[in-house]
């Protein structure tokens, strides 16, 4: 969702306000001196003489009032404020309480069962326990099968947290073979923390034994960290204001944590990232062009029910582009290993037997691409691996 014009309008309001602020302190602070000097010369007078006559202070105060108008300026200010204000709501409705229900089709089938597995899933990804099995037991839905795993994985988070990595130790050691498929290195910075929390503890000699038994084997592939978590033995008394000082930072044990949750999820075959989370921040992303694109439609009388492809692109960001699967556009056929992905010389990409059917099998050297008027060499056209 486009929310730029309300930040902005925001901005408007925040400014206005501040400048409303500043001018009128200014002027009550003008108005403020102004009686004390007036009442200053009074009490002056009134020490000088016994008859004395306050009526030409009190002419050449309202005098200067009247020349300063200080209510004409507090009310340019505060116009300014409110028209500010009184726009701002109306982006915050323009943005935010669109019609959105006109964007969805109802002639897509969802399969119920799913859709309610998704959602409970996302709970129990999130830590949500309670609210998940709540919403299993309302729908009646059959127990979510990795709710057990994702008690096993914030348990150990918890544990982590609390600066104990036993159980995290423990579960990486029984997955090590996997882990190491996964090219992860959570092994390796699990046991760094631990060395390190047993540094900390000023036992050099346990750390350095914890070492040889745990870290030494990883000397390969990461021998300067291991080089430099035993140089911080030496700072170990002074540790924060040593070479070394990162290691007391609690990124690291961030990073371990996010690492973890990545590497679980993984094993469980599920994204590091919720699915669900996912598809509704995208969907936050894609719903502004659907919107624009119902209002092109209504006003052209035509049916959105009915459309098989959008004729306008929906650009996402680089975090929500999978590209896994592959349909060619022209035959609408999924790629597959009899049939992959190739991309021609202007870059757009079809299915290896489009691009034969187009070239006649090879027969014509060139042919146009459906996409521009590029004239594609088919001799130039590469197979694309996702």
């Amino acid at each position: 969702m486009e929310l730029k014009s309300i930040k902005d309008a925001f901005d408007r309001v925040a400014n206005k306000h501040k400048l409303s602020y500043t001018k009128t302190h200014e002027i009550v602070q003008m108005l403020s001196q102004e009686i004390d000097k007036a009442l200053s010369l009074m009490m002056q007078q009134q020490e000088d003489t016994t008859q004395f006559d306050h009526r030409p202070i009190l002419v050449d105060v309202k005098k200067l009032f009247t020349e300063k108008s200080p209510a004409t300026q507090l009310e340019s200010a505060e116009k300014e404020l409110n028209v500010a204000l009184t726009k701002y709501p109306k982006v915050i409705e323009k943005q935010l309480n669109s019609e959105i229900s006109k964007a969805y089709r109802n002639n897509v089938e969802f399969d119920t069962h799913v859709v309610n597995q998704i959602i409970a899933n996302f709970f129990y990804r999130q830590g949500m326990f309670d609210i998940g099995d709540c919403f299993v037991a309302e729908t009646g839905e059959s127990e979510c099968t990795t709710r057990q795993s994702f008690v096993e994985m914030y348990q150990i988070l918890e544990a982590i947290k609390r600066r104990d990595l036993g159980p995290a130790l423990n579960w990486a050691a029984l997955n090590s073979e996997k882990l190491k498929q996964a090219r992860s290195d959570l092994e390796m910075k699990l046991h760094s923390l631990q060395f390190l929390e047993i540094s900390q503890g000023q036992n050099s000699q346990e750390a350095l034994n914890y070492a040889r038994k745990h870290i030494a084997v990883y000397a390969d592939s990461c021998l300067s960290e291991i080089q430099r978590l035993v140089c911080s033995l030496l700072w170990d008394k002074n540790l924060e204001h040593s070479p070394y000082s990162e290691f007391l930072s609690p990124v690291l044990w961030d990073n371990a944590v996010r690492e973890l949750t990545r590497q679980y999820c993984n094993l469980l075959g599920e994204s590091s990232e919720s699915p669900l989370s996912v598809t509704v921040t995208a969907g936050t992303q894609a719903l502004p062009v659907l919107l624009k694109y119902m209002n092109v439609m209504a006003n052209k009388k035509l049916d959105w029910q009915s459309v098989e492809q959008l004729p306008v692109a929906v650009e996402l960001t680089e975090e929500f582009q999978f590209h896994s699967v592959f349909v060619c556009p022209v035959s609408k056929e999924q790629s597959s290993e009899d049939n992959p992905p190739m991309m021609m010389s202007c870059g757009h990409v079809l299915c290896k037997q489009t691009i034969n059917r187009m070239s006649k099998n090879g027969a014509k050297t060139s042919f146009k691409c459906p996409y521009c008027p590029t004239d594609v060499d088919f001799t130039r056209c590469k197979q694309l691996h996702f």
